[in-house]
């Protein structure tokens, strides 16, 4: 019996199915985040039942909010109320355990006026700059500082909507701009705009509190602001959207332990920047969509291959603002090129330490170099055998659960409640496909 926060996974077993990808993590928490700019209760649906979604619920729930998650309902129904929240409560140390709390700066900001925060946690993968976000609230019209103790302390005496260009096209960056200049003063055109899903939910639903906010989707977007907040309706309701991370890495899973695997939910506009350019596609893997058109099907039994660029050259999979090959697949897409025959290099541009997981494939029997913190050249196919790795963060420690599950032998995978920040109850998920897992007893989530 596994005693520990671990997975004991026997590998080489094919997995057949199908599997629901969870609401995605990465709009639920600004999402989350943003129901601080209504008074009205808000009721959120196909909300992930994962740790850093737990953790934010209990930071509204620190200043003051009431939350009620029905974690049983078909949907994962969470209800939250944050008419009556005081800033001045908000739990610090909790803050520092998840990288979504910056997520609070603008919405605190734009209803308060002032806010107090610890620099954000989360995974330690490189260097995660704030810069952004300092610049996009200065200029909408708020001071900020790092004061001696460190925390990050923003005040304005009122925003104003203006003309941003954002050094760079940061996701959170860009949903603290939108929800800052929600309650400005006038227009915002925000120039340089991340594109991602989770961009546009968070968009979708401040419309739907009242927001006037267009182009979501594009790098320009351009938010009306309503000084006088959003209130007066009796309940929002707003349904999260299918997680493009989760489906990409179970798409990549799939691939590799050679069952015919359906995955349901998959909306049309986030399948090409997963599969197609730099991405998935270029390890020959075959993906269509399911008769109903609702979904899509990873057929069995793949020939994976590395498609060689133009002219015989190395083939080369990078990450790119969206709608590129996301940052949160190039790990997924190492293993996968562990499994495909040929060579390609694999280049994550935006974080120098995501990459330093590798050595445990290597542990594993994958033919892998590190050229540089950023870049890792791969030589496949190569009989993976099962070890004991440890999960450094949670898009690593998909991608070693991934690797394991396609291994000759047992691995123990440790760490795991990593994983479980961003995935949603995965033991029963894939034992569900025919995956051999034991799961040692994790950190336990709580009641909300």
């Amino acid at each position: 019996m596994v005693q520990e926060d671990c997975y004991l996974i026997e590998g080489g077993n094919r997995l057949s199915g199908v599997l629901t990808p969870s609401g995605s993590k990465n709009a639920t928490l600004p999402i989350l985040a943003a129901t601080l700019l209504t008074d009205s209760p808000v009721v959120l649906h196909n909300v992930p039942r994962i740790r850093d979604v737990e953790a934010m619920l209990l930071l509204l729930r620190s200043m003051g909010a009431e939350v009620d998650a029905d974690w049983d309902s078909p949907g994962h129904t969470v209800a939250v109320n944050t008419a009556g929240v005081s800033p001045e409560l908000l739990d610090l140390d909790l803050c520092r355990t998840i990288r979504a709390s910056i997520l609070l700066a603008g919405p605190l900001l734009a209803r308060f006026g002032q806010l107090v925060l610890p620099p954000p946690g989360g995974d330690v993968i490189g260097r995660r700059r704030l810069d952004t976000h300092f610049t996009a609230l200065e200029e909408l019209g708020a001071s900020g500082a790092i004061d001696g103790s460190g925390l990050l302390r923003f005040e304005t005496s009122g925003l104003r909507g203006t003309g941003l260009l954002l050094d760079e096209p940061s996701v959170t960056g860009t949903e603290n701009a939108i929800m800052a200049a929600t309650m400005a003063e006038g227009r915002t055109e925000l120039y340089n705009a991340a594109c991602e899903p989770n961009v546009q939910d968070l968009a979708a639903f401040l419309r739907a509190i009242g927001a006037g906010i267009e182009g979501a989707g594009t790098n320009l977007i351009r938010i009306e602001g309503t000084p006088g907040g959003f209130a007066g309706r009796s309940v929002v309701e707003h349904s999260i959207v299918s997680d493009h991370i989760e489906i990409g890495s179970f798409i990549g899973l799939a691939a590799c332990c050679s069952g015919e695997v359906q995955i349901r939910n998959v909306p049309e506009n986030i399948l090409d920047p997963i599969m197609r350019g730099r991405g998935l596609s270029t390890f020959g893997i075959r993906v269509h969509r399911s008769e109903d058109g609702d979904g899509i099907v990873i057929p069995a039994d793949q020939e994976l291959r590395v498609r060689s660029e133009r002219g015989g050259a190395i083939a080369e999979v990078y990450d790119h603002p969206w709608p590129g090959f996301s940052p949160d697949l190039t790990s997924t897409a190492v293993v996968v090129a562990t499994q495909s025959a040929g060579t390609c290099l694999i280049h994550e541009k935006m974080f120098e330490a995501r990459l330093f997981f590798v050595d445990k494939l290597v542990s594993m029997g994958a033919r892998i170099v590190l050229c540089d913190p950023h870049r890792v050249v791969i030589s496949g196919p190569a009989r993976l055998s099962g070890t004991e790795v440890t999960s450094p963060d949670i898009r690593a420690g998909m991608a070693l659960l991934t690797a394991a599950l396609c291994a000759d032998g047992t691995s123990l995978l440790r760490n795991v409640h990593q994983v479980e920040r961003g995935y949603e109850g995965l033991v029963k998920r894939l034992s569900a496909l025919g995956a051999v897992i034991e799961a040692g007893p994790s950190l336990p989530l709580r009641d909300i």
